[in-house]
């Protein structure tokens, strides 16, 4: 209608009314109306006139004007012009506000394109976050982190003040006079727990871990142990050279998990200088074969070996789980097909004779792998061996999921394989890419980059003391570390770096 209006003052003229001064803003059309309103004296003679009333603009206000009859019978008014001046300020207000959204446009856009960018990668990371926070995550849901009741922590310490009192019967020392003081002490702390909750808990089960530890390092251990003893003498491992040994797998690259080394027994009458490797065929994860060879030479140029095949089939009850073995003397020590137990297969004879790890709920079938950056399937239950002898690294739900070291015996008068001590650690299993055994030592790994391991962590079974400050550099030529192992013969170290085998020498 302002249209409208706007172009007939361009022309002049209104119906039924004319314009003596035309200017204006209105808005709206102009609608005429006789009507006598009662004033003020002095403005009577005016209000008695016709008028033309403006509808509402921008300013929601409607105007009138006054005008008179002119001598045709027309309406004649006078209108202020700036009423329809054009509003340039306003336009130009506008026209910055659009300017200012152009620009604000052009940055979100670019912000838009740089978030696309970056996303992939984002997710990348928080899938990489999320599957390393998986496992805490099991943890809490399970709520293995919830302090144990007063009932089970005290049947707990009543089976460790057993354990010491039959060990300080037999030894009587001043670390078993020791001990049983400690233990003492803790008994009397559990005690008024039931009466107080001025003792932290968890700070109790710490304590009852230590001396758990330390009853199981002063514990009988075999006969002859004490001429094993001598070999460690050396303290921690100083350094580790760059591979001495690269070779491709004899079954060839594209078989990646298994283990590999020299036999590990000290002074062994049988297989004493032969070396062997153990591949994982089925799904990268189960094997039924071993390959011996009876020199280093044949091994290097992968002639004159064995198979010995140690199960019927990939899934049965004797079949190896996970990277895990180790020759040691003329049997091979491995993880039994899908269970907590630990099989010893004889060379020789073609028996296999198997133990059950002890602790609560032993992780095995994919449920504490070496993590760390990739997770290495069905590396749950992990056999070394060292200058004292056979040890069993694995992780229990009890224990939180943090390394637990066994050390193995085999009974060769009895024929049964045995597990003698057991310690517990605070290292949480999937925060380690590997771990092997050097002088009664639990040493542990962790990924640096595609090219390189590190020795970050020892664990001391003869003290109970750990040690997170190690930083050993391993070199390697592929980025997944199946297996790794130490031998006490030649003090070398044995890595299964899918489908590489490395060697290298270790320094004390």
């Amino acid at each position: 209608m302002l249209l409208l209006f706007l172009l007939l003052l361009s022309f002049g003229e209104i119906p039924g009314a004319t314009i003596k001064e035309t200017v204006g803003e209105a808005s709206g059309d102009g609608q005429y109306e006789d009507q006598e309103e009662s004033s003020m004296e002095t403005r009577a003679e005016e209000d008695t006139g016709p008028k033309m009333r403006l509808n509402p603009g921008d300013d929601g206000h409607a105007q009138y004007v006054l005008g008179h009859f002119g001598d045709n019978g027309s309406c004649v008014c006078k209108v202020n012009s700036n009423m329809w001046s054009f509003p340039a300020v306003k336009y130009e207000a506008v026209m910055q506000q659009i300017q200012s959204c152009e620009v604000s446009l052009n940055n979100l856009d670019k912000q838009v394109k740089l978030s696309n960018q970056r996303l992939p990668h984002i997710q990348a990371v928080i899938k990489n976050v999320t599957a390393r926070l998986e496992p805490y995550q099991y943890l809490h849901n399970k709520g293995l982190y919830t302090p144990l009741s007063l009932r089970l922590l005290g049947q707990e310490l009543s089976q460790l003040e057993t354990d010491i009192s039959t060990i300080h019967s037999q030894l009587n020392n001043a670390q078993t006079q020791k001990l049983s003081k400690e233990v003492g002490k803790l008994r009397r702390d559990v005690d008024r727990m039931k009466t107080s909750d001025t003792i932290n808990m968890k700070t109790v089960k710490e304590k009852l871990r230590y001396l758990r530890n330390s009853a199981e390092s002063c514990k009988s251990i075999p006969n002859d142990f004490q001429g094993k003893v001598r070999y460690c003498l050396k303290g921690l491992i100083r350094n580790i050279s760059d591979p001495i040994v690269t070779k491709v797998s004899p079954y060839g690259k594209s078989y990646i998990s298994g283990s590999w080394g020299k036999q590990a027994q000290m002074n062994s009458e049988g297989q004493k200088s032969s070396y062997w490797v153990q591949g994982l065929f089925n799904n990268h994860a189960w094997g039924n074969t071993v390959r011996v060879y009876q020199t280093y030479e044949d091994f290097m140029a992968s002639v004159n070996h064995k198979d010995f095949t140690f199960a019927p089939s990939y899934t049965a009850a004797s079949a190896i789980e996970g990277p895990s073995a180790v020759l040691y003397g003329e049997a091979l020590y491995y993880n039994c097909y899908r269970s907590p137990d630990i099989c010893r297969y004889d060379l020789n004879t073609n028996i296999v004779k198997r133990v059950t790890l002890p602790g609560t709920e032993v992780g095995f079938n994919n449920k504490f792998q070496y993590c760390y950056y990739d997770c290495r399937p069905y590396s749950d239950i992990d056999v070394e061996a060292d200058e004292t002898g056979l040890w069993a690294l694995y992780t229990t739900v009890g224990n939180h999921g943090n390394l637990v070291v066994s050390r193995l015996i085999w009974d060769s008068e009895a024929e049964m394989l045995n597990v003698s001590q057991t310690w517990e650690t605070r290292l949480f299993k999937k925060a380690v890419s590997n771990a092997f055994m050097v002088c009664e030592v639990l040493y542990a790994t962790r990924y640096v980059d595609e090219y390189h391991e590190e020795v970050f962590y020892a664990f001391n079974t003869a003290t109970g003391r750990e040690d997170n400050s190690l930083e050993l550099p391993l070199e390697k030529v592929a980025r997944g570390v199946a297996s790794l192992s130490y031998n006490p013969t030649n003090k070398q170290i044995y890595m299964f770096n899918d489908g590489y085998l490395l060697a290298y020498q270790a320094r004390f």
